[in-house]
């Protein structure tokens, strides 16, 4: 075994080991949250877009407000999320992401509009 692969071996299994305790301790917690899906991380990003764009209530300061510029980052970066992603979606997932894109980009144009 080559040096370099030497010291990749032993980063990934202090990696390995790393994650495992840390699996441990969340369960000995009971800290268990919710399974980290696809669906969940865009619905996510889809809430903080509608913060941004001021549909929804800043949960931090209970007010809407609106920020463009952080509603187009959103926005970008789910597009983004959907041409790196592409054909490697259930067609669920692809729905939904096409779906929250679309509402976004409506909902962004509109508040623009309005301006």
């Amino acid at each position: 075994m080559a040096m370099g692969e030497d010291i990749k071996k032993k980063s990934d299994d202090a990696w390995k080991e790393s994650v495992e305790k840390e699996k441990k301790a969340i369960d000995a917690a009971g800290l268990e949250g919710p399974e980290v899906t696809f669906g969940l991380f865009i619905s996510g990003l889809f809430m903080e877009a509608l913060i941004a764009l001021g549909e929804a209530e800043n949960p931090l300061t209970k007010k809407k407000e609106v920020d463009p510029v952080h509603a187009k980052f959103i926005i970008d970066t789910l597009d983004m999320l959907k041409d790196k992603t592409k054909n490697n979606l259930t067609k669920d997932e692809e729905s939904s992401l096409d779906a929250i894109l679309y509402d976004l980009r409506m909902i962004f144009v509109s508040r623009a509009s309005k301006k």
